[in-house]
C-alpha cells in the first residue's frame, strides 16, 4: 500500500470532495468537518461512479412521530440507482438482503453478501498541510 499526496489540504475544504485515479483505481477524497476520508469510486450493486452522487444525511432511529435527520454531509447516494453508503465507514445504510417485502420470482445474476454491499476504504491522513492517501 503505497502512499500518495493527492492536495493540500487548503484545496479541499469542509464539504468538498475530489475523484483522483491512484494506481489504477479512482477513488473519491471527502473532507468531512475537516477529518479526510476516502473510498473506491465504484457502487458494489452495479459499479457505477459512486462519488460522483449526492452528498448528504440521513434520518436515524426515534421515538414515533419523531424525526431526527443527522449525519449531514456523511452520506453518498449512487447516483444510478439510490444505493447510499456511509462515508467514514464505507457500510450500507440500509442492506437490501434484510429487508423483507413481498417477494416475486426472480432471476439472481449475483448474491450480496455483507462483504459484498461495502465500499473500499482508505487510510487518509494529513501532513505537514498535504492530503496524503495510502492506497
Amino acid at each position: 500500500m503505497g502512499k500518495h499526496v493527492v492536495c493540500s489540504s487548503k484545496e479541499l475544504r469542509p464539504g468538498e470532495r475530489m475523484i483522483v485515479e491512484l494506481e489504477g483505481k479512482s477513488i473519491g477524497i471527502f473532507n468531512i468537518k475537516d477529518n479526510y476520508y476516502a473510498v473506491k469510486n465504484v457502487c458494489p450493486h452495479q459499479f457505477a461512479q459512486l462519488c460522483t452522487g449526492e452528498v448528504m444525511g440521513v434520518m436515524l432511529p426515534s421515538e414515533p412521530h419523531e424525526y431526527n435527520y443527522g449525519k449531514d454531509g456523511e452520506i453518498i447516494r449512487c447516483p444510478w440507482h439510490g444505493w447510499e453508503f456511509d462515508i467514514i465507514t464505507g457500510k450500507s445504510v440500509f442492506d437490501p438482503g434484510k429487508c423483507r417485502v413481498k417477494s416475486y420470482e426472480v432471476q439472481v445474476m449475483a448474491y450480496l453478501t455483507e462483504d459484498v454491499a461495502r465500499l473500499e476504504t482508505y487510510p487518509v491522513e494529513v501532513e505537514s498541510d498535504w492530503v496524503v492517501v495510502a492506497v
